[in-house]
């Protein structure tokens, strides 16, 4: 007989491979050439190993830790 604690995680891993297929089944854009907000250039490895970067790996970073911290009212 499940617990709670067993629903739960059945519950997180649903939820997770949920958001795994829509990041898959999601539309790409072009890689930028350059970045969108420092506007420098974008290095061609990371061009080619993630389809649709718009960022500098520095303007990422920043931008993740921003939306990690932000709490809308």
């Amino acid at each position: 007989m499940a617990d709670w604690i067993d629903e739960s995680q059945e519950q997180q891993i649903k939820m997770l491979q949920e958001q795994i297929a829509q990041a898959i089944s999601a539309p790409r854009r072009a890689s930028a050439h350059f970045c969108e907000d420092c506007e420098m250039a974008i290095p061609e490895p990371r061009r080619k190993i993630i389809p649709g970067v718009q960022r500098c790996i520095e303007c990422q970073e920043l931008n993740e830790i921003k939306r990690r911290n932000y709490r809308s009212i």
